[in-house]
């Protein structure tokens, strides 16, 4: 391309410094107002999220009492009927007694192995590991070397 080509710019065209710096302020104080608003907007749907995931739980630790209620009054008789089962099939009842109570020891040992398992993961391994990652988060671990030192008493 030429010189002969390119056109000076118009100097009535463009806004003045002042007023150019003036729009500029304008457009960030939109944006910073912009962002409060939607920073706010934000709290308050987290806030909302909170109070419903707060009144949701306790319905569910409500519910979730009715139900071990009525699931132990069940199993309460069932394990009635089974005993009257093996005893009308001719055990005695101390045989029906042991056969159903080993049932119930069997079932809470399986729900307490199933227990520890899903507690294991209520240790929130992956975000500690990331934040020990940012380190914002540290765990003495065994390749740290100045894990095992202890502070001077009195001193932070």
């Amino acid at each position: 391309m030429s010189e002969d080509n390119a056109q000076a710019p118009d100097p009535a065209a463009t806004p003045p410094l002042d007023e150019s710096i003036r729009q500029v302020g304008a457009a960030g104080r939109a944006a910073a107002d912009s962002a409060k608003h939607s920073l706010r907007s934000l709290r308050r749907l987290a806030s909302a999220d909170f109070a419903l995931a707060r009144s949701a739980f306790g319905r569910a630790l409500a519910w979730a009492g009715v139900a071990i209620v009525f699931g132990a009054s069940a199993w309460l008789l069932m394990a009635a009927t089974l005993i009257a089962l093996l005893q009308s099939w001719g055990l005695s009842w101390l045989q029906a007694l042991l056969i159903t109570s080993l049932l119930s020891l069997a079932v809470t040992g399986y729900a307490i192995w199933r227990v520890s398992y899903f507690f294991h993961h209520t240790g929130m391994h992956a975000t500690r590991r990331q934040l020990s990652r940012l380190g914002l988060f540290d765990e003495p671990s065994e390749d740290d070397p100045d894990a095992d030192v202890q502070l001077p008493e009195g001193k932070p």
